[in-house]
């Protein structure tokens, strides 16, 4: 497959700047809390987007990771996952034109139905686009990947927010337009995996192999401490997920900050990531993911506890530079693709790698069932003791990562490396 690399490394980069497009249009840290609050301002439903988000895209992967491990060709599974992302926007931008003024309650339960369907496509989907990587793109060049596909699309998503999503957020109605303009990139990309070219039979695939719980070898990857490890980081990063939704909403009854934030959130968030791709690609091609593994979590810490020390100003003064939050959260779609990339390097091979991943996936999952508790808790006591506690259970995550190996030393001692690919 080294030949085609060029080619099926090009069409990854324009389907996933073509969906980040559509995505910036429903950035889970600020529009979707935003939504929720527009129908009914309850942190306890607040907390449930996390819970929804994270459930759709953990436990969906572990159910259909045998049918990617075993699936000859991936690109007709992505087109499908991909169009019913569409498919779920669509409805949703219908639903608001004809409910969100005169039946917000009705509105916010479509809302959380559709969010929750929506979630449990995209588990399926960036598994088998994780998938795709394992066996189109050499570990050494995925970091390659992730910085044209982060720069390009940040630039053009950016500008998509800038020419549309800012004047939508003035509008009344204006969440309509945004989701029918995520349903729109959305369905462009589902067109992209048309030209990619996937070896006839998957390396090292076996057809009737069982590759999750209840195969031969069920829970067996488990005894591997280096992905128990990595799950163990992966479940303390999830609290980063987990605060993310009640930040814009501290803001607005803090700071009293209007729905015009919420643009300049989106962008300083979107340039975060595709600058901070700039550094991490190329450091993740050359001196491994473990590296960015910890400095990407630990770099997190920063915006809980950026959010208790602009308490500390004054409300006209935290208002202003509230935005500086927003940098670290963009960090976020570029970590979880270094978790999932070095899952894929744990992997022994190829037919192991969906399980590593949506394991990992399920690590990610399991804290977020606190997720509710966390929104009546800062309903009860008030966000900073929430945000404080979450900045100690992710400063925990970095110490773990730091005993993390760096699995492209591991071809001298005999296991299986994917350079090679």
């Amino acid at each position: 497959m080294a030949a085609n690399e060029p080619r099926n490394l090009a069409c990854l980069v324009v389907y996933q700047v073509t969906s980040r497009i559509g995505w910036i249009f429903k950035t889970e840290t600020v529009i979707m809390p935003a939504v929720l609050d527009a129908c009914i301002d309850s942190g306890l439903l607040r907390g449930l987007l996390p819970v929804l988000n994270r459930a759709g895209h953990s436990l969906v992967p572990l159910l259909v990771a045998p049918a990617v491990a075993r699936a000859q060709s991936l690109r007709w599974l992505l087109m499908g996952t991909t169009t019913g992302l569409a498919g779920c926007f669509g409805l949703l931008a219908v639903a608001w034109a004809n409910w969100a003024v005169d039946r917000p309650a009705l509105m916010a339960g479509v809302f959380l139905v559709l969010y929750t369907l929506f979630s449990a496509i995209n588990g399926g989907n960036q598994l088998i686009v994780a998938a795709l990587q394992g066996r189109l793109i050499a570990a050494g060049h995925r970091g390659r990947l992730l910085l044209v596909s982060v720069t390009i699309g940040s630039v053009l998503a950016i500008t998509a927010a800038i020419v549309a999503l800012g004047p939508w957020l003035q509008q009344a109605n204006g969440f309509a337009s945004i989701f029918a303009a995520t349903a729109a990139f959305f369905l462009l990309a589902a067109v992209v995996p048309v030209w990619f070219v996937e070896p006839t039979t998957p390396a090292g695939a076996v057809a009737t192999q069982q590759v999750l719980p209840g195969g031969p070898d069920g829970w067996a990857v488990c005894r591997d401490p280096d992905l128990m490890r990595l799950a163990a980081v992966a479940a303390c990063f999830s609290a980063v997920l987990m605060l993310f939704p009640h930040y814009q909403a501290f803001a607005r009854e803090r700071f009293g900050t209007g729905s015009g934030s919420l643009l300049t959130w989106v962008i300083v968030q979107n340039v975060a990531t595709g600058l901070a791709s700039l550094v991490v690609g190329p450091v993740a091609d050359r001196r491994g993911n473990r590296i960015v593994l910890i400095g990407l979590v630990g770099l997190c810490v920063v915006t809980p506890l950026g959010v208790i020390g602009l308490a500390l100003l004054n409300t006209h003064a935290a208002a202003n530079w509230f935005w500086v939050v927003y940098l670290p959260l963009g960090l976020n779609p570029i970590l979880l693709r270094i978790i999932s990339n070095y899952a894929l390097e744990l992997a022994e091979d190829i037919v192991h790698q969906p399980r590593y991943v949506s394991l990992v996936g399920l690590a990610l999952a399991v804290p977020f069932l606190l997720s509710p508790l966390i929104g009546w808790g800062i309903d009860q006591v008030g966000a900073e003791p929430i945000f404080l506690a979450g900045a100690g259970v992710i400063a925990s995550g970095t110490v773990l990562a730091c005993g993390l190996p760096e699995p492209r030393g591991r071809a001298a001692d005999g296991r299986v490396s994917e350079t090679g690919l």
